[in-house]
């Protein structure tokens, strides 16, 4: 069997004007591909004989805020014969679609209707792109870096409504105090004077 590193040496000669680079780490195989070229990618990496990536096993994307395309969206793949993985990323621009690997790998629909709830990225001819985990009327996406832990409603059940209401999030000034100590300073806690008696007699 062919090593990863020959591997990728054959995809990008194959894909030159699809495949950018590639890399080894941690024995999986990373594909670096333009945003438009992923279907044809997705379609050799699953029909061609030296692959054989039949299973879609995860789509998922990375925030990187600061950066012009902001996000990488990273599509993992199985070869049950060959007993290995590969994973393919691209970078894309905030507010600009992807296309939808519905087609190559059915399972994508589920996976790209996940990223599309969590990050807002969006899949061109997805037959279903609606969110998945969140619930209805959800503001915002919570796996993007911007995204406040606290969110931006709380939702509780009303005793006088018998009903579940949403309401903003209100933190009073105590939950705003944060100690950004490192573990490793260890903590300065008072000991009553009794109780340290004991423990240091």
């Amino acid at each position: 069997m062919q090593t990863l590193e020959e591997l990728g040496t054959k995809i990008t000669g194959a894909l030159s004007s699809a495949v950018r680079g590639w890399n080894v780490a941690l024995g999986e195989l990373t594909l670096d591909v333009d945003d438009a070229e992923i279907l044809r990618v997705l379609a050799h990496l699953r029909d061609s004989p030296e692959c054989h990536f039949t299973v879609l096993i995860d789509i998922t994307a990375v925030d990187w805020p600061q950066r012009r395309k902001r996000f990488d969206v990273v599509y993992h793949l199985l070869s049950v014969t060959g007993n290995r993985r590969i994973r393919a990323k691209l970078q894309v621009e905030e507010n600009v679609s992807v296309p939808s690997a519905v087609e190559i790998f059915p399972a994508a629909g589920w996976a790209e209707r996940e990223t599309f709830d969590m990050y807002g990225i969006t899949f061109a001819q997805h037959p279903d792109l609606r969110r998945l985990l969140t619930d209805y009327g959800f503001s915002g996406y919570p796996l993007r870096k911007d995204f406040p832990l606290t969110g931006y409603v709380e939702l509780r059940y009303d005793e006088e409504q018998k009903r579940v209401v949403y309401q903003p999030v209100e933190l009073v000034q105590e939950f705003r105090d944060f100690d950004f100590m490192s573990p490793w300073e260890g903590a300065r806690y008072i000991i009553p004077a009794d109780k340290a008696k004991k423990e240091n007699p």
